[in-house]
């Protein structure tokens, strides 16, 4: 999609409709399958966002006929007991993907319950073998699904990382870290920024691809380089209420070649990589099988 933006053209990363197309085709593959894929989900706590995010996922893994399961559990609940039920889903040869939605009540040893993940159910790519693997080059069974939403909505609008410079601001094990190793894997020179950098607008300046993945309204206009190509992770609600992104859009689509929107750019993407993961994990256990 591209807008007259300022004095030049901008090309809008829609990822509503790259979404519909991926799932539309992975529908497909499914249907013509004996037997449906099946994601886990265990949710423990209260969070009311996290609510929402696994209604929303439960509902699009039904439309594509996966066949998903939701284990709640209380603020309270012992470690032992999800651990439990992990072990036994990972011992349960119906069950193909497995995703323990984030953030857990915290007094639950997030590191430890997430690596008792058998690594060929590990939807989300949080293992330690997993992240090992994307760490050293290696593949992972599957990988994360934001960055990997990210170099899908990237490949639909013909955009090559090699030999760029793309900049990632936030280093989280979610999003930060992985979308550096991906972006490193695809040949670009990669810097990686967060709260302890000094001088970050003289380094965002220097971006031919910027990737900002921290919650809050960070990039403005004068930060970006012209013809940046911009994805904006980052989600918050401001005060009128209204979902954003990291990224300033009105004004730094004005300078930038490429940017995604905050509604409807990586958000789709994030649950169209999760559900391409389920499938892609059911896919080798069914050879394994064999």
């Amino acid at each position: 999609m591209n807008k007259i933006r300022g004095d030049k053209l901008v090309t809008i990363l829609d990822g509503k409709s790259l979404r519909d197309k991926l799932l539309s085709d992975l529908k497909l593959k499914i249907d013509a399958l004996n037997e449906k894929p099946e994601l886990a989900v265990i949710l423990a706590g209260e969070d009311a966002a996290s609510k929402i995010y696994v209604n929303n996922k439960k509902k699009t893994a039904e439309k594509l006929g996966i066949k998903s399961s939701v284990y709640t559990y209380d603020e309270n609940v012992s470690e032992q007991a999800i651990l439990d039920k992990i072990s036994e889903l990972n011992n349960d040869n119906r069950v193909n993907a497995i995703l323990v939605q984030l953030p857990l009540p915290k007094h639950l040893d997030k590191s430890k319950i997430l690596d008792g993940i058998s690594p060929d159910k590990d939807v989300d790519c949080f293992t330690t073998y997993n992240y090992g693997k994307l760490a050293t080059g290696l593949e992972p069974y599957v990988y994360p699904c934001t960055p990997k939403g990210v170099l899908l909505l990237l490949d639909e609008y013909g955009i090559d990382l090699d030999g760029k410079h793309v900049v990632v601001v936030g280093r989280s094990n979610l999003v930060g870290k992985p979308m550096a190793l991906m972006a490193l894997k695809r040949n670009a020179t990669v810097t990686v920024c967060h709260s302890h950098t000094k001088d970050l607008k003289s380094i965002i300046k220097t971006a031919d691809v910027l990737i900002s993945a921290v919650g809050e309204v960070l990039i403005e206009e004068d930060m970006v380089r012209r013809n940046c190509i911009v994805v904006d992770v980052g989600i918050s609600r401001g005060s009128d209420g209204k979902i954003r992104g990291d990224v300033n859009f009105e004004s730094v689509s004005k300078v930038s070649s490429y940017i995604s929107p905050v509604p409807g750019g990586v958000g789709p993407m994030t649950i169209a990589s999760l559900m391409l993961n389920t499938y892609e994990l059911y896919v080798v256990q069914k050879k394994r099988s064999l």
